[in-house]
């Protein structure tokens, strides 16, 4: 579990992580050992020709090098398959045979370096076969050295040179003490300023201003408390998500509870409220999947969208005026178009413009329906990531309603934005002018479908009959109080084990909890987890039944944050305690409840293969509450339950099912088709 110490310092990696990478290398080696013992054995006595000497050199210190190389590899190996993944200490000497590996890579390089030099010598006059054997050859070797520089470069853990203080025994700690207090300082800045450099490197393609700079600074913050208190590599976590993936399935094949089942149907709703907002929801489904624009159309369409917008892109343009942002070619209008079946006239204002809290939406006359749709756009670029990572929480206090609700702190500021133009700029005066007979619907997926909730709540007081239907909204979106407040005119749709709407911080804690716990307690090598877990998420089947130690631990001592392998195998740092306390003592303020919004309508696959390539798929819906959505379900589906197809595909299947066509078959956008 605990990351390698190396060198003086951590590395993102673990000392069981070099199964499969070295057995895969070590065959290569071995493949390539024996076809230059051929080539020097077959040719042993043809190396007089011009240049022959060196040959004879190269191919027997070569034969020799790889020798070496593969018994130090076989011996890495070994020795990173022993023990388990808490249980380092069979594999307490690989450090040293790591070592002599990469002490190897020195006279491999030279070695590269004379064979290039004798293969651009053109004096040689050998013959062809060896010619090409030891071209082959130095190919090989500048090939796995720049993939072990590329290798050394992922696992290099910036903060991993950060030296853990150590107090005496008889001294007490105390971190308002000058010297502890600095040092906690330092590190938590250090560990800031990666997190902070690893953003701005990922946003590189974007300007960058104001609201950017404090969107990083914030989200890195996040980051740098989320992972400052768990010594987990890559590895680890793909391990711990894969048992607990298969231990889910095991419980979910278990006889269920009777109050589990009854938490899902609230008795104050009936089945027939669940049917007429199934149909509500799958009709402005629609508008929430336009929103996204031509990235939707042409995912869904692949082999006949691009035809269909290049043949309408410049017929029948509305004025500019009606559009604001970029939209080259009128793509995004086009697909706009087609997939709500809207005419140009039906359109109120179109907004492409985004940065970071500013998302594009739109404003149309939906007449079926009789209603002011408002679509908000989900994630779709750099900045809407930002605005969902910018998940702190600020207050929203709504007057003679309640006080003192939380809400998302990004989200809330995508919402004001598209308050601002709709309320400031007349858009929504100019609509209800248009149609005053009209009802007021707001509607998005995703980011879009956190931000439509946040808006509806800003616009309630004005519009004391509007709706919004948030489809796969965040999880970690409002506080208990305004979420309850939402019940009256907000319907939350969600698709089976959608992640999204599953995060929150305190949930993305229980899982980090769960992970540590589970690899904890497994006494598999990892390496067996892995291959094993691979295969049971590809080709299906039982759930493996991985044995488990507790080792006389506590269960309070396995949620415990670990630390590197050398401290694990001797003691834990008292420094480490002390960030570990400081990090329990701010976590319930700093990591506030939040809720999806309204009332839940959970749609779940009823019969169909577990594995993504299923078919003859169908669902079944119900009413839900919020703490159904409580902890994050890990599944093959969890991102595409996600997808704004999938969940536009169940709602049709639903609706169907009930006899109405939700979908006016004379669209040229075939919803059925997704």
């Amino acid at each position: 579990m605990p990351g390698l110490v190396l060198f003086g310092r951590r590395w993102a990696i673990g000392s069981d992580d070099f199964v499969l990478p070295g057995a895969f290398e070590l065959f290569v080696r071995l493949v390539w050992w024996i076809g230059i013992l051929v080539l020097y054995t077959v040719h042993k006595g043809q190396f007089n020709c011009p240049g022959g000497g060196l040959l004879h050199s190269y191919l027997l210190g070569l034969i020799i090098l790889l020798a070496s190389i593969i018994c130090a590899l076989s011996a890495l190996v070994y020795l990173s398959m022993q023990g388990t993944i808490s249980n380092p200490g069979p594999r307490k000497s690989l450090p040293k045979i790591l070592y002599t590996r990469l002490l190897l890579y020195f006279p491999e390089f030279i070695w590269a370096v004379v064979g290039a030099v004798w293969v651009s010598d053109n004096s040689v006059q050998c013959e062809k076969t060896v010619i090409n054997g030891v071209i082959g050859t130095v190919i090989a070797s500048w090939i796995i050295i720049i993939f072990t520089i590329i290798g050394v470069v992922i696992v290099f853990d910036p903060l991993g040179g950060k030296k853990t203080f150590y107090l005496p025994d008889g001294v007490s700690r105390n971190l308002e003490s000058s010297q502890s207090g600095q040092l906690l300082y330092n590190v938590k800045s250090s560990a800031t300023r990666v997190w902070e450099k690893r953003i701005r490197l990922l946003c590189c393609c974007i300007v960058q201003d104001d609201d950017h700079r404090v969107a990083f600074t914030s989200i890195a913050e996040l980051f740098r408390s989320y992972f400052s208190d768990t010594d987990l590599v890559p590895s680890d976590i793909a391990a711990g998500l894969i048992l607990l993936h298969q231990e889910q399935d095991k419980m979910e094949n278990c006889p269920k509870e009777p109050e589990e089942v009854l938490c899902h149907s609230p008795s104050s709703l009936r089945s027939d409220d669940l049917d007429v907002e199934l149909e509500n929801a799958a009709h402005y489904m629609l508008f929430a999947a336009a929103a996204y624009g031509w990235p939707y159309y042409v995912y869904t369409n692949p082999y006949t969208a691009l035809c269909k917008l290049n043949g309408d892109c410049c017929r029948n343009r509305p004025a500019d005026s009606d559009i604001t942002g970029s939209d080259r070619h009128n793509f995004h209008f086009g697909s706009i178009l087609k997939i709500t079946g809207l005419q140009y006239r039906d359109f109120i204002h179109i907004s492409f413009h985004n940065k970071i809290y500013e998302i594009p939406f739109f404003v149309a006359l939906d007449h079926k329906k009789e209603a002011i749709v408002v679509a908000v756009r989900g994630t779709l670029s750099f900045e809407d990531i930002l605005t969902d990572l910018s998940a702190d929480c600020e207050d929203l206090t709504l007057e003679e309603v309640l006080e003192n609700g939380f809400v998302h702190k990004g989200i809330t500021q995508a919402a004001n934005y598209i308050y601002r133009k709709l309320i400031n700029d007349g858009i929504l005066n100019q609509a209800f002018t248009i149609a005053p007979e009209y009802k007021l619907v707001i509607v998005g997926h995703s980011l879009g479908g956190g931000t439509a909730s946040i808006l509806a709540i800003m616009l309630r007081n004005s519009f004391p009959t509007l709706k919004c239907y948030a489809f796969s909204p965040p999880g970690g979106l409002l506080s208990k109080s305004l979420a309850d407040y939402t019940k009256h005119f907000i319907v939350s749709v969600i698709v089976g084990k959608d992640l999204v709407a599953r995060l929150s911080m305190p949930n993305m804690e229980d899982l980090k909890r769960r992970i540590v716990r589970i690899v904890a307690n497994c006494n598999r090598p990892k390496y067996q987890i892995l291959l094993r877990g691979c295969w049971y998420e590809v080709f299906g089947g039982d759930p493996d039944d991985f044995p488990t130690e507790l080792d006389g631990r506590s269960q309070d001592a396995l949620t415990q944050p670990l630390l590197a392998e050398e401290s694990l195998m001797v003691h834990r740092s008292p420094s480490y305690n002390a960030l570990e306390e400081e990090s329990h003592l701010n976590s319930p303020p700093q990591y506030p409840h939040l809720y999806l919004p309204g009332k839940i309508i959970h749609i779940v696959e009823e019969s169909s293969s577990r594995r993504l390539c299923s078919s003859d798929i169908k669902y079944t819906a119900r009413w839900s509450n919020e703490t159904v959505f409580s902890s994050i379900l890990i599944s093959p589906k969890m991102i595409t339950d996600h997808m704004p197809d999938v969940v536009l595909k169940a709602l049709n299947s639903l609706s169907q099912e009930h006899g109405s066509c939700l979908s006016c078959p004379t669209r040229e956008y075939n919803p059925s088709a997704v």
